[in-house]
């Protein structure tokens, strides 16, 4: 496996979830090695992809990854790159 895909549509107005998701993830990816997250918050109005990059954006979860990608041509999902 060399990528692991989280979709938030489901999940995206519950708050709690969505950190339990984004955990559950990168605890999946640096246990199996996993060195790409595919994160899909979708386009909408944006708030939910501000909330998933604040998220990745905290000290001690952004020591965990080695880089962000949002696709230029994809702006409804981020690309989290492990450096294992």
């Amino acid at each position: 496996m060399s990528k692991i895909s989280l979709d938030l549509h489901d999940i995206y107005n519950k708050s709690h979830k969505i950190e339990d998701e984004l955990n559950r993830v990168i605890d999946e990816a640096m246990k199996n090695k996993i060195p790409l997250i595919d994160i899909i918050p979708g386009k909408g109005t944006g708030a939910l992809m501000k909330k998933v990059k604040r998220f990745l954006n905290q000290k001690h979860i952004k020591k965990l990854y080695h880089r962000l990608e949002v696709k230029p041509k994809n702006h409804g999902k981020i690309l989290v790159h492990f450096r294992f």
